[in-house]
This record gives C-alpha cells, structure tokens and sequence, in this order.
C-alpha cells in the first residue's frame, strides 16, 4: 500500500445501543465508528462542505472479533487514493485491551464516495478547493 494521502484516528467505548441480543456490537456499527472517524479527518481537513456530497457508492467490511458494552474502540482510517470524482479509503476498527481480552483488530475494509454535488443528481469532478486541502495534507499525488 502506498502512503495514505491523509489519516484520521477516533476513539470512543461501545454503548449498549451498539450491541444486539447477542451481548455484542450489531454490525451496522462498525460503519457508524468509520463515520465517526471520516467526520473527524474532513473537520481536521477543514471541510465540512465535503458531507452532504460524498455518498458510498461501494463498501466492504471484514468482521473478524466482537466489541462488547463498556470495551473501547479505535477507529483508523486511511484516505488512499483521490480521484477525479470518487475518494477510496481503508479502514481498521480495533478493540482495546478489555476484562482480559488483548487488543484486537475487529474489523477491517474499504469504502468509495463519488462526488454528487447537492444540487445535482449524477457524479461530478471533486471542487478545486477540495481536491487542493486534500493534497496539501499529503506528499503524495492525485491519481
């Protein structure tokens, strides 16, 4: 993998809404927490403009340990590649250290989001601006 064009990192504990009836974290979580950490990449990127534009129009998660209510979660997302109309990432859910369990990666995958801007119903180039901060937080280059 090459360097990731920009990264974020969120911390947070597992809430009893997280869990289901089988005392651990529902799956549809894990996207909430990646959410969570691409809000925090484009607030640090200063880009709010970036959400109410960016639909997934792909993506994948590999569930590999179960979270439980109280353990912490560290989210790790990793921008990867830039395109004229879509953004690639990965991403890495990990469960800390918890009642003697060590810590452990629980989930792990990709997303897409295209640009759409909100006026519009069909994909478009990413704004300069957006495109230009996303670079300037980065060595690497736009594909």
């Amino acid at each position: 993998m090459n360097s990731p064009l920009a990264t974020a990192t969120a911390s947070r504990y597992i809430e009893w809404i997280d869990t289901d009836a089988a005392g651990h974290q529902h799956n549809s979580a894990i996207m909430r927490f990646v959410e969570a950490c691409e809000a925090q990449l484009f607030r640090d990127l200063h880009l709010p403009e970036y959400f109410g534009q960016a639909p997934r129009v792909r993506h994948e998660v590999n569930f590999r340990a179960k979270l439980y209510f109280g353990q912490q979660v560290t989210t790790e997302l990793h921008l990867e590649r830039l395109g004229e109309k879509s953004m690639t990432y990965s991403f890495q859910v990990w469960g800390e250290a918890f009642e003697g369990r060590p810590r452990r990666l629980s989930a792990d995958g990709r997303f897409v989001t295209v640009c759409v801007p909100r006026d519009g119903e069909s994909s478009a180039p990413w704004p300069r601006h957006i495109r230009e901060r996303v670079l300037e937080s980065s060595s690497a280059e736009a594909i």
